[in-house]
């Protein structure tokens, strides 16, 4: 035997050092298997649930907008705050009507910023579960033109939408702004808050569908616009 085939059968490796390398290599790509795939779960995972938040969170601010910009009832834009009137037979519609100057003033519209703006739940357009929740918005607010309402998709998977009206002592779930204040004496008043429940409906999986998807999601928005009155306060004394 030569010099050369001496030092190849030096150089080789034998059939025990060649299991464990595939064994040590194949704990490796194992330990980076699961890492990998955990992390790709926990993107999937989030990217879902943001997805999910995305709509709730735009609706959200879209009703806060709304409320926070209501206008007084009576007025040349405006007309009555009245759950439960005859103008508010409208299919699935959640909310009254009301009036708010949050529309968009730009060139290619000839309306103002007042508009009327009602919340609705209808059918789900994608068969799921729950309800869509839907804003009608009519920005002409011209008596001699026809009203035309447009209707804006909000978000899905919503069973409930309630309405309560605070008044400065308690929440009540209706309000007429045709009666007088027992305080002010006047008309066509604002409460001094509403509030917006939003119940969702769970939807992770098929036996869950229909039922609640935890506590309802709750908005608040104090009403800065109110009815001005000359009535003078009384002092517990009794003089102004």
């Amino acid at each position: 035997m030569n010099i050369a085939q001496q030092r190849l059968q030096q150089c080789a490796f034998t059939l025990l050092e060649v299991l464990i390398a595939v064994a040590a290599f194949a704990i490796v790509l194992a330990a980076i298997n699961t890492v990998y795939y955990s992390a790709l779960r926990l993107r999937n995972k989030t990217t879902t649930a943001l997805e999910n938040a995305l709509p709730l969170e735009h609706a959200i601010g879209v009703i806060r907008r709304d409320l926070a910009n209501i206008l007084l009832p009576g007025g040349a834009m405006s007309g009555v705050l009245q759950t439960g009137s005859t103008s508010n037979n409208v299919a699935g519609q959640a909310s009254p009507n009301f009036f708010t100057s949050s529309g968009v003033i730009d060139e290619t519209s000839p309306w103002a910023d007042a508009q009327r703006v009602a919340y609705l739940l209808v059918a789900s357009t994608n068969r799921g579960p729950g309800k869509d929740l839907v804003r009608s918005v009519s920005r002409n607010r011209l008596p001699s033109l026809q009203d035309q309402s447009e209707e804006q998709w909000l978000m899905t998977s919503v069973q409930t939408l309630t309405f309560l009206y605070y008044d400065g002592t308690q929440w009540r779930d209706s309000w007429d702004s045709t009666i007088e204040n027992p305080t002010t004496g006047l008309s066509n008043s604002l409460p001094k808050a509403i509030k917006v429940q939003i119940q969702m409906v769970s939807a992770d999986d098929v036996s869950s569908r229909g039922r609640f998807a935890g506590p309802p999601v709750e908005l608040v928005v104090p009403i800065v616009a109110q009815s001005r009155t000359n009535q003078v306060q009384q002092t517990a004394g009794g003089t102004p």
